[in-house]
């Protein structure tokens, strides 16, 4: 797996991995997500993503849809916390297309007034579809409460009421501070010449860069660095939804994308609350006992802290029995490191979920875009697997200790 590599003269990095499908998946990663929201314009980079799609210099939202739908490819897009991202999926001959559609409107996107009046309602009610779906509340609810007073504790989306007053002038005041090609990566992933990927983007009109001595968006402060480590009392919050069943969350922060423990953490995360049907919560609180449908262990870790979280649902009667039982695995791993057998099992159902996961190209895709947009780094599978394989039974429990004791969790219900 050997990656191209490339900057422009206007800041722009391109990165190219090649593959024998005829399948290309390629696009923009902007440094820019919810958490570089000034307070008060909170869901203005959701916003903008929406709206970026309604007309531009040169085409009107119709043809927006329309240059790479009449071919049968796909354009989409998403945000999250730290990034925005535009790209497409298009047969390789058609990579011209997708170049410049995906340039023109992430560059020069005019965010029309009249677009934004009848887009806006759409974004609404895709904000009034996401409350009343309390699995999925509750995530951005707890991040919340973890990260309080923080950006990074935002909802993505925003609040309806403020969504309904963005205007034309909020989407480019956001754009032309972070949508740049220095704060930007192109990436492409697919059976393409990358010399004909680089001349396709150098014939863009892309902004320049900045004058010397200006400071760029992607040095600006993040907001402040939240503790990694609450090391306070647990919170044990109660919110009344009446619904039919109760909603529990369980977590702490947990380690940025740098520390030397995150790799076990991704382990023990695994080990816990996986995709695996044999996870250890999954047994206890579905398995033996059949108290849950759904029970999982997630963690993020961003550029500068990190989140670790266990999420189940259950009748509102069983929320103490099913606490005690993660509360009992939890405890396990805390007091008992694992033994050689056990470590290597986890190694080894990991290593093969994330060979399975690496067949999605369109993932994959986006997950090496991100990780050289931030990290500069170009993801290799083969050194994620030796890091995996480094990882010993007393990281695992030093991972326990510090993040899943009992005194450092906050715990969220829902019922």
């Amino acid at each position: 797996m050997k990656y191209n590599t490339f900057t422009l003269s206007n800041g722009l990095r391109v990165i190219h991995l090649p593959s024998a499908s005829p399948v290309v998946y390629c696009g923009y990663e902007i440094a820019a997500g919810t958490r570089d929201e000034m307070p008060g314009d909170e869901g203005l980079a959701h916003f903008v993503e929406h709206v970026t799609f309604k007309g531009t210099e040169r085409r009107s939202s119709l043809q927006i849809l329309n240059t790479l739908e009449r071919v049968g490819g796909d354009l989409n897009a998403f945000t999250v916390k730290e990034d925005t991202v535009y790209y497409a999926a298009i047969l390789k001959e058609h990579l011209a297309k997708a170049v410049d559609v995906l340039t023109d409107i992430v560059f020069h996107s005019t965010y029309p007034q009249t677009e934004i009046d009848k887009e806006v309602e759409v974004i609404c009610d895709e904000i009034e579809s996401y409350n009343d779906s309390p699995a999925e509340l509750i995530y951005d609810d707890f991040e919340n409460i973890l990260f309080e007073g923080h950006p990074l504790g935002h909802n993505i989306l925003g609040s309806a009421d403020r969504v309904r007053q963005f205007k034309t002038a909020d989407a480019l005041r956001f754009t032309r501070k972070y949508y740049t090609p220095m704060n930007s990566v192109f990436f492409a992933y697919g059976d393409v010449d990358f010399g004909n990927l680089v001349k396709l983007l150098e014939k863009q009109a892309l902004p320049q860069p900045l004058p010397k001595g200006t400071t760029h968006p992607q040095s600006l402060p993040k907001g402040g660095r939240p503790d990694v480590i609450s090391g306070s009392a647990s919170n044990f919050i109660i919110r009344e939804k009446q619904t039919h069943q109760a909603h529990v969350m369980i977590g702490n922060r947990a380690y940025d994308i740098h520390h030397p423990l995150r790799i076990p953490l991704y382990l023990l995360n695994n080990l816990l609350g996986g995709p695996g049907m044999n996870a250890r919560l999954n047994v206890s609180l579905r398995e033996r006992n059949g108290l849950v449908y759904t029970v999982d262990s997630s963690m993020v870790s961003y550029s500068d802290t990190g989140l670790w979280a266990v999420y189940f649902g259950c009748d509102p009667h069983d929320v103490k029995r099913c606490l005690r039982l993660v509360r009992h695995e939890l405890d396990k791993i805390i007091e008992k490191p694992l033994t050689d057998s056990q470590l290597k099992a986890a190694k080894r159902q990991l290593k093969g979920q994330i060979g399975i996961a690496c067949d999605n190209r369109e993932q994959f895709a986006l997950d090496f875009g991100k990780s050289f947009l931030h990290y500069g780094w170009e993801k290799d599978i083969t050194s994620l697997y030796s890091q995996i394989d480094e990882v010993t039974a007393a990281q695992i429990q030093q991972v326990a200790q510090e993040l899943m004791s009992e005194d450092r969790l906050t715990t969220l219900i829902y019922r």
